[in-house]
């Protein structure tokens, strides 16, 4: 299932990664934790998980879990560079995210600028970004809480429960 799962999660992490810049942010959302639920399906094929993020400029931590709490992936990016750690505790290691995800999937992600987008809200609630549709369906606080996306048969909907600082 993680095999399955871990592609669409970070097809998602790359499709938001690469938005346009979003509006100046405050320097106290430099730093952010966010936990979520984030569904997928792909065909007659339907996942649900959910995300923990904690995000500082030198540092991001995000886990992701089965509907029963039970860890399915760690992803982690510092100084030293990215790495995953899957719930067979495989380790693939590299020096930073997009680097992270060619090891992993075999394809080059954009994703170093995801913490820039997710604390703001894009510029137009509707756009199209490297053949995906993507919908902010409800803001919260200034920030994306209900977040669609769609390429061809592939769907994912991120649910954001609750941020901190």
């Amino acid at each position: 299932m993680l095999r399955c799962l871990l592609p669409f999660c970070l097809g998602l992490l790359s499709a938001c990664a690469s938005l346009p810049p979003p509006a100046p942010v405050s320097a106290s959302a430099e730093s952010f934790a966010l936990s979520g639920r984030l569904s997928l399906r792909q065909g007659e094929m339907r996942h649900h998980v959910g995300i923990s993020w904690r995000h500082e400029p030198a540092r991001d931590e995000i886990f992701v879990s089965g509907p029963l709490g039970q860890g399915l992936a760690e992803l982690t990016r510092d100084a030293t560079g990215a790495r995953l750690l899957t719930a067979d505790r495989k380790v693939v290691t590299a020096p930073d995210w997009e680097s992270l995800a060619e090891r992993a999937l075999g394809a080059r992600l954009p994703l170093s600028n995801l913490p820039h987008w997710v604390v703001a809200v894009p510029p137009a609630p509707t756009f199209d970004v490297d053949g995906w549709r993507i919908e902010v369906r409800e803001v919260a606080d200034g920030r994306p809480a209900l977040i669609e996306l769609r390429r061809d048969d592939i769907e994912a909907v991120l649910r954001i429960d609750s941020w901190a600082p």
